[in-house]
């Protein structure tokens, strides 16, 4: 019988230890040389046009949710998780892997009324 309690310990460590693996300096710097705030706006929070959302606070999962979506969509998918928008779509086919798990977690941890801390 496995242990309760140890099997939600490893789990924590192994979500903790995911989490921590993402670099917040190199999602901040990604998100400056890829322009992201050019629609986003530089706080991730005065977006352009207010039909573009807010990323500050949104959480990191489902970021990187959206931007794979959004490479599905470039690739031409005809996945049910594949997002086309013109700008999007071209945007993150400059994006490694590594690039959207450091931007996702940049933009989780800053500061917005999306965010709800505790």
């Amino acid at each position: 019988m496995i242990n309760i309690t140890g099997a939600a310990a490893a789990t924590l460590l192994l979500a903790a230890g995911q989490a921590a693996a993402a670099d917040l300096s190199a999602g901040q710097a990604a998100y400056e040389k890829f322009a992201c705030a050019s629609c986003h706006g530089a706080d991730a929070k005065t977006s352009v046009m207010p039909s573009y959302p807010i990323l500050a606070g949104q959480h990191a999962d489902y970021l990187l949710a959206a931007l794979r979506s959004y490479q599905r969509g470039a690739s031409g998918s005809t996945n049910v998780n594949a997002r086309n928008n013109a700008v999007m779509t071209a945007m993150v086919q400059q994006l490694s892997d590594t690039d959207m798990r450091n931007i996702a977690a940049w933009l989780a941890q800053l500061p917005s009324e999306l965010a709800i801390r505790r």
